[in-house]
């Protein structure tokens, strides 16, 4: 299998292709992964901008308002079908692996072609099973490896190329929109834009103005709609909610442990033993501080889990690629490739029906309850297993996030506001798990006359 994938022949996409193919009969139909809490609040996000409501507007959630927009595409073509999140997802992941290998191909990023990094960043994609479902942190990693493989371009010596500075800019802007977290990738672009790249004063100007093109566009959006105000309350508020803490770090470091080792020593091996020339130089400089920065994103996203590791991939796809070119020893590259391709994501798969037996909080809860059926109900906690029969109605997604917004002080008019956006959904009930209601009614005695205590964190409207 080695020596097939390090070929430099189009046909290996067959052989990606294949390999996707069969972990995913294995994943979707051998496996029977619940659906996560991540996915539920994907869909019924996109239900309810369907019921033509606005993100950050009407409904406080921290997803990227792009995200928001292909939810709602979702939710208009498939409704709610994990299945067309996963078979997309699966699409996506198969054009990031076939862009990025053809994109180290024609900058000659390795001093032979190879489609070893195809099926390397494959394998990595199986490092845990969300990794292949549609994901915000998915969608926006697209974009920015769309602006890398430009960024890519500027280390060609004596190239200038306005386009391409230009699209630099426009990618990031796009990845920003749809998941908020990698507008740290903004300094990534400026420093290896001046710093590897070589940018004029005029280049960086032109992917800046492209970078925030993208973001105009989005308040220009919200301004229409009379919600840039709510908009420009929420997105700071984003970055300082509480997080959700999915899976540990422990469990991270288990399932990453040999591709980082990997990584380590193909980083070692081509920086220190290994001459380049000095294009090649410049594309190892980007991708060490892509690892850099996309470890920091990981580290600060408010949602701990696995999905997010998708932009790590393309930096630890590239220095693992690096060990098994430069390593010659046949006695190590085997049996190294083989735990990489296929050790990894059967560890994965065994790791994750692990998890399901301890019923992680991950998981949506399985329940046999049809209480909830057909009824419009808000959750104020971290346990979304009522909406699985229920439907979302209110404008509390994410809990954690409208802790913050409403333990805020405000004025007068911005509590008016405040009841409004309550009062004009009204939820059917609401399950106060963590007593956040409770406090409300105190604050708006009007909300009092409108909902009954019927059970200890239950309210049902009167």
């Amino acid at each position: 299998m080695f020596q097939f994938f390090k070929v430099n022949d189009p046909f290996r996409i067959i052989g990606l292709f294949l390999f996707l193919i069969i972990w995913t009969v294995v994943y979707l139909v051998f496996s029977d992964f619940p659906l996560t809490s991540t996915q539920l609040n994907w869909m019924l996000l996109g239900e309810r901008l369907g019921d033509g409501y606005f993100l950050y507007q009407h409904i406080l959630d921290d997803t990227g308002p792009l995200s928001g927009g292909f939810f709602f595409i979702m939710d208009f073509l498939f409704g709610r079908s994990p299945l067309a999140l996963e078979l997309l997802g699966r699409a996506l992941v198969f054009f990031q692996v076939i862009y990025w290998n053809r994109t180290l191909i024609k900058y000659r990023v390795f001093d032979e072609n190879t489609y070893l990094p195809g099926i390397i960043m494959l394998a990595l994609f199986h490092l845990n099973f969300d990794m292949l479902s549609i994901s915000p942190a998915l969608l926006g990693s697209t974009f920015l490896m769309l602006a890398l493989s430009q960024l890519f371009s500027q280390t060609l010596l004596q190239k200038d190329s306005s386009e391409s500075t230009l699209l630099i800019g426009i990618y990031g802007g796009i990845a920003t929109g749809f998941h908020p977290i990698y507008i740290l990738f903004l300094p990534f672009l400026i420093f290896g834009g001046i710093a590897i790249s070589g940018f004029t004063f005029r280049q960086l100007l032109l992917s800046l103005t492209g970078y925030f093109l993208p973001i105009l566009l989005i308040s220009v959006f919200y301004y229409w709609n009379n919600g840039l105000d709510e908009a420009f309350e929420i997105w700071p508020l984003i970055f300082f909610s509480e997080k959700y803490y999915y899976q540990s770090l422990v469990s991270w470091g288990v399932l990453a442990a040999f591709p980082v080792l990997l990584a380590i020593i193909g980083f070692f091996i081509s920086s220190v033993l290994r001459g380049a020339t000095i294009n090649q130089q410049k594309q190892r400089q980007l991708m060490v501080v892509w690892v850099i920065i996309s470890c920091i994103g990981v580290l600060f996203s408010k949602r701990q889990a696995s999905f997010q590791w998708v932009i790590l991939l393309p930096g630890l796809s590239y220095l693992i690629t690096q060990f098994f070119l430069n390593i010659k020893n046949r006695k190590i590259i085997s049996p190294a490739f083989y735990l990489l391709v296929i050790g990894v994501p059967v560890l994965s798969w065994w790791y994750m029906n692990q998890e399901i037996q301890k019923e992680s909080t991950y998981f949506v809860k399985e329940t046999n309850s049809t209480e909830y059926t057909g009824k419009g109900i808000m959750v104020l906690g971290d346990d979304l297993s009522p909406y699985r029969y229920g439907i979302f109605e209110g404008p509390f997604l994410n809990f954690h996030l409208s802790k913050l917004f409403l333990e805020k002080e405000r004025s007068l008019p911005q509590r008016a506001k405040l009841f409004q956006m309550i009062k004009g959904q009204s939820p059917e009930i609401i399950l106060d798990q963590e007593g956040e209601f409770a406090k409300l009614l105190i604050d708006y005695p009007e909300l009092e006359r409108e909902y009954q205590k019927i059970s200890p964190g239950k309210y049902q409207i009167r």
